[in-house]
């Protein structure tokens, strides 16, 4: 008689994956403006399911942070493949960057639930941290290849300069300072005509997070301008 056990488990119906999507959707928009503890029947709502749909698919409130954080950082490495088919190099560079101010915010509407979720879980900030060095990693190459960035920055000090900015800023509309601050930066990074700005190799990310080999330090100490 076969054994029945090994049948390999039904796919996910249609309208189950769009419903987790639509949470997923709905979570990131009311955890960036209402918080961590804003309630997850406001998440339904604006979803529009029902409350028992939401926890069908998370089961609790840390699952569903830890899903919206995982999404958010999927979709920003697959942004950053997407930006460098269809934009300049620089471009593509302070695009992606502008785009994880965005991610900011969802993350510091739950951050103080999230730093549990995140503290729980090792794979969780390993992974975050591999996908996005990663993703702003190959811009950055893209663009110093080109000759149009200045060589001596790796994508950590990226990453660092991006959360040093978002995170001195709790002022309503602080976004759009942040915006603003990052396109300064980015004109700052860039090599200057006449300057004799090479590309030189860069620590792979993954090099960088194990510090198997150290970033490069700025010559002058200061980003010209």
């Amino acid at each position: 008689m076969a054994d029945q056990s090994a049948a390999p488990p039904r796919k996910p119906r249609a309208d189950a994956i769009r419903n987790r999507e639509l949470v997923l959707k709905a979570a990131k928009s009311v955890f960036s403006t209402g918080g961590a503890d804003a309630s997850l029947e406001a998440v339904a709502r604006r979803a529009g399911v029902g409350i028992g749909t939401l926890y069908r698919h998370f089961p609790t409130r840390e699952a569903l942070f830890e899903a919206v954080y995982r999404r958010e950082v999927d979709q920003l490495g697959e942004l950053a493949e997407q930006l460098k088919k269809e934009a300049a190099p620089v471009d593509a560079l302070r695009r992606w960057l502008r785009s994880n101010v965005e991610f900011v915010a969802t993350k510091k509407g739950m951050s103080a639930a999230l730093a549990i979720v995140v503290q729980g879980s090792s794979e969780l900030s390993v992974y975050s941290f591999d996908r996005l060095t990663k993703a702003v990693g190959g811009l950055l190459d893209r663009a110093v290849a080109a000759g149009e960035i200045r060589s001596d920055i790796s994508p950590e000090d990226l990453l660092r300069a991006l959360v040093g900015m978002c995170y001195m800023h709790d002022q309503p509309g602080w976004q759009k300072s942040v915006l603003r601050l990052l396109d300064v930066f980015v004109d700052g990074l860039r090599v200057q005509a006449g300057t004799g700005g090479q590309a030189t190799a860069r620590s792979h990310p993954r090099d960088i997070a194990t510090g198997a080999r150290e970033s490069p330090r700025h010559k002058s100490g200061k980003v010209r301008k």
